[in-house]
């Protein structure tokens, strides 16, 4: 198969690959857009501080669910048209919030904009396709990193804003920002041609929707209605027989969501599970670092710092994160991608060792989240770059959307772990639950373990002669025999 790499030149290369990288950090701007008017929702929106959870719980949901879903339909349809469908949907969202002032429209909006976060793996599999493989290394480096970016610089810009305007400008921004970024996509990315051939698998998709749906409602609100509650046993008991079903069924049927035999090769799953624990390393750092900084100095290990304050303190991870995934796009184009994998986790265990030490200041806050960023930017940067050069290129899109769900995967748990941990070592002050010095500490040291683990992990990756996924056909494993036929 050829690809139309040499005929992009290098200018125009530039553009498309900051445009993409644009949409991305936007698409992942409404991961953190509501943060800052997390304990307001209840009254802006009259309703319980429980249901006002349901903003973020629905873009979380949609979002993962959204990734392989959209992945595979660009595949089949075209990535830049899928680009375009999430921008829409993005768009629509944000409309709806703009315009809500209760609950359920706000939790629609919410769910829509989850479905941008599918920008991220059509993005990459779009790099794939147009970039010459020279620039590979470097262009999936920064696409992937844009996740995180886009968290990072989130949060002071929505606290800024949402100290100084109407809540609803927030929204109206997403809007503004989303239709620019559709349309410099319509301007700017080229149409390349699907590769897959196939129908969608209809079934395969409202089977792992229904599986995900259940696993991370038991997982994300586990917390407010009791580990031990019927509902969230139920729910999680439910997501196992379902998955279970639904990945018999993709095994069995022709034109599957997810290859599952591909995912199943070591390099894949390998690369997919480690993912599912860097993302809960990654997130574990988001939310510890803004309590610490927002507590009260009379605590005597709180820093009393506002939103918009500890925002900016935390900023410049976003901005290390963006400057050092051309680092690792180095690293992975000298040494391959798993080495890049393996300093990045060792840096984020790094980066919560040194947490333990730093936690008492502003500035070891600061000093300790980039250090953490730059872990996740060389880790974030090698993920798909492992998986590309693993999978045929009429599933880039597909295996890149599942790889982001792994990712979805590890923050959900991260958030729930770290939420049980914080909750479970508190105390009460003035009718407030406030987590005390030694949970803060518990949390650091888990991501620490976390982290570690990723990297024990990554040594179980094979190694590779390929240092580029500029691949029309997939690496194999020396001890994997060659297909027959290629999956579909």
């Amino acid at each position: 198969m050829t690809t139309p790499h040499t005929a992009t030149p290098a200018p125009r290369t530039n553009v498309i690959v900051a445009t993409l990288a644009g949409a991305g950090i936007v698409a992942s701007l409404m991961q953190t857009l509501v943060v800052p008017l997390i304990g307001e929702l209840p009254q802006l929106l009259d309703t319980s501080a429980s249901n006002a959870s349901w903003v973020l719980t629905a873009t979380l949901v949609t979002g993962a669910i959204a990734t392989p879903v959209i992945g595979r339909l660009g595949d089949l349809h075209g990535k830049r048209r899928l680009l375009m469908a999430c921008i829409a949907v993005l768009i629509l969202g944000s409309v709806i919030c703009a315009l809500s002032g209760t609950l359920v429209p706000m939790i629609i909006g919410r769910a829509f904009q989850g479905v941008g976060m599918g920008i991220v793996p059509l993005g990459i599999s779009t790099l794939r396709d147009i970039v010459p493989p020279e620039r590979m290394g470097s262009s999936v480096a920064l696409m992937s990193a844009s996740l995180g970016i886009g968290g990072a610089l989130g949060l002071p810009l929505a606290a800024a804003v949402a100290q100084n305007f109407d809540w609803h400008v927030l929204f109206w921004g997403s809007a503004v920002l989303s239709a620019l970024m559709g349309l410099a996509i319509l301007r700017l990315v080229p149409t390349v041609p699907s590769a897959a051939k196939g129908r969608f698998d209809i079934p395969g998709a409202i089977g792992l929707a229904a599986g995900l749906v259940c696993l991370l409602l038991g997982v994300s609100k586990g917390a407010d209605w009791g580990w031990g509650s019927v509902t969230t046993l139920g729910l999680l008991a439910a997501a196992v027989v379902i998955l279970l079903a639904w990945g018999w069924f993709e095994l069995r049927t022709r034109d599957p969501l997810v290859d599952l035999r591909t995912t199943a090769r070591r390099q894949v799953l390998l690369t997919n599970v480690v993912s599912v624990v860097i993302g809960f390393a990654m997130y574990a750092q988001s939310l510890v670092a803004p309590q610490l900084l927002q507590l009260p100095e009379a605590l005597g290990y709180g820093l009393g710092q506002s939103m918009l304050a500890a925002g900016l303190w935390m900023a410049p991870a976003g901005v290390v994160m963006m400057l050092l995934s051309p680092l690792g796009a180095k690293l992975s184009a000298r040494s391959g991608p798993r080495a890049s994998l393996l300093v990045g986790s060792l840096v984020i265990a790094a980066g919560y060792a040194v947490a333990l030490a730093l936690m008492g200041s502003t500035i070891g806050v600061l000093l300790f989240s980039c250090v953490i960023s730059a872990g996740v930017a060389f880790a974030y940067g090698a993920m798909p770059a492992l998986i590309m050069s693993a999978v045929p290129q009429s599933e880039t899109a597909a295996a890149n959307g599942f790889n982001s769900l792994m990712r979805a995967l590890g923050t959900s748990v991260s958030s729930a772990v770290v939420g049980v941990v914080l909750a479970r070592m508190s105390q009460n002050i003035g009718g407030h639950s406030i987590p005390t010095e030694s949970g803060f500490r518990v949390a650091f040291i888990i991501g620490a373990a976390v982290a570690a683990a990723a990297a024990a992990l990554t040594l179980a990756i094979p190694r590779r002669t390929v240092s580029t996924p500029a691949l029309d056909t997939p690496a194999r494993d020396s001890a994997e025999p060659a297909p027959t036929t290629a999956a579909v």
